[in-house]
C-alpha cells in the first residue's frame, strides 16, 4: 500500500503543481474544472446514486454550471456567498450527526449539497488565481491546511483523548485540531515575521489563518460524515493507494472558498 501510494503521489505532484502555477486564465479554470467534475462524479456515489450512467450526469451537469460560472463571472459572490453559508451550517450538521442526516438523507438534497461543495471551490480558486500574487496565495492555503493536517496527526497520536466527532470520525481529537491550529499558526507567525507585519497586521493573518484551519476540519468531517452515511471508506479508487479525488481535497473544498471571501474583505 505505502509503495502504491508513493508512485501514485509521484505521477501527480507534477501534474498538479503544473495545473496550479504554470496554467493561467482559461487554461486554469479548465485544469481545475476537470478535477472538480472527477469530484463530482465521486459525490454521486455518495448521494446515493449507484449507476454510472447517473454518476456521469452529474458531473455533467457540474461541468455544464463551471462553464456557466466561467462566462459570467458577476456570479462569483453568490457564488462564495453561498459557500459561507454552507460551510456555516455544516459545522452544525457534523456536530449534531447521525440525528442530523435526518435533514439531507435524501438524494435530492444530498446532490444540493455537492453542488454547494464543489462549485465555490473551483470559483474560488479561480478568484484567488486572479489576485495580484495569486500563484503564492494559493501556495498559502494549502500550506496551511497541510500544515494543519501534519500538526493534527502528530499531536492526535501523542496526546489525542478526547475525539472530535466520534460518530463521524473516530480517529479525530480535539487535541489533535489544537496541535494543527497551533502549527499552522506558528507558520503564519514566521512569514509575518521574515515579511516584517506590523501588529495589526500580524494579527488579522493570524486570526484568518485560525478561520481556515477550523473551517478545513469541517471540510474534512463533512466528507467523512457522507462516507459514514453511504457505508463507503473511499469516495472512489482512482488515486490507487490514496482513495479518490474528494479523500484529497475534502479539506480545500471548505478552505479555498473561505480564504477567497476573508481575501475579499481584507481588499475592500
Amino acid at each position: 500500500m505505502l509503495k502504491q501510494r508513493i508512485i501514485t503521489a509521484l505521477i501527480l505532484l507534477p501534474i498538479a503543481l503544473c495545473g496550479f502555477f504554470l496554467l493561467e486564465g482559461s487554461g486554469f479554470a479548465l485544469f481545475i474544472g476537470l478535477v472538480v467534475t472527477l469530484g463530482a462524479w465521486e459525490w454521486a456515489r455518495l448521494a446515493g446514486f449507484e449507476a454510472q450512467g447517473a454518476r456521469v450526469l452529474f458531473a455533467v451537469v457540474v461541468a455544464a454550471l463551471l462553464l456557466g460560472l466561467h462566462i459570467f463571472p458577476d456570479l462569483a459572490p453568490w457564488v462564495l456567498g453561498a459557500a459561507v453559508l454552507w460551510w456555516a451550517t455544516a459545522t452544525f450538521l457534523v456536530l449534531t450527526f447521525p440525528q442530523s442526516a435526518a435533514h439531507w438523507s435524501s438524494i435530492a438534497a444530498r446532490l444540493v449539497i455537492g453542488l454547494l461543495i464543489l462549485l465555490p471551490a473551483w470559483q474560488g480558486l479561480v478568484l484567488i488565481k486572479a489576485m495580484p500574487l495569486g500563484n503564492w496565495l494559493i501556495m498559502a492555503v494549502m500550506v496551511l491546511v497541510w500544515g494543519a493536517d501534519i500538526g493534527a496527526y502528530f499531536s492526535g497520536r501523542k496526546f489525542g483523548k478526547r475525539k472530535l466527532a466520534p460518530k463521524v470520525s473516530p480517529g479525530k481529537s480535539w487535541e489533535g485540531v489544537f496541535g494543527g491550529l497551533l502549527l499552522s499558526l506558528l507558520i503564519t507567525a514566521v512569514v509575518g515575521i521574515v515579511r516584517d507585519w506590523s501588529a495589526s497586521q500580524m494579527f488579522v493573518a493570524l486570526l484568518g489563518a485560525a478561520v481556515i484551519v477550523l473551517i478545513s476540519v469541517v471540510g474534512d468531517l463533512t466528507e467523512s460524515m457522507f462516507k459514514r452515511q453511504a457505508g463507503v471508506k473511499d469516495s472512489s479508487n482512482l488515486l490507487p493507494g490514496h482513495g479518490g479525488v474528494l479523500d484529497r481535497i475534502d479539506s480545500l473544498t471548505a478552505a479555498i472558498p473561505v480564504f477567497a471571501v476573508l481575501l475579499w474583505m481584507a481588499a475592500s
